[in-house]
């Protein structure tokens, strides 16, 4: 089974909640990557179909 998989924006001052606020929605860390300014990064997610 395929889960679905998605990406978000993370600002460098709210890292911790920011992932904490996308957990609790059931979704898992995959990789972070830099973003288009040195504030922001993008973190790629993913959870199992509900």
């Amino acid at each position: 089974m395929r889960g679905i998989r998605t990406t978000g924006p993370l600002l460098v001052h709210a890292t911790k909640q920011i992932l904490d606020n996308w957990g609790e929605d059931g979704w898992e860390l995959v990789s972070v990557i830099p973003g288009p300014n040195p504030e922001q990064l993008v973190a790629y997610m993913k959870r199992a179909k509900s």
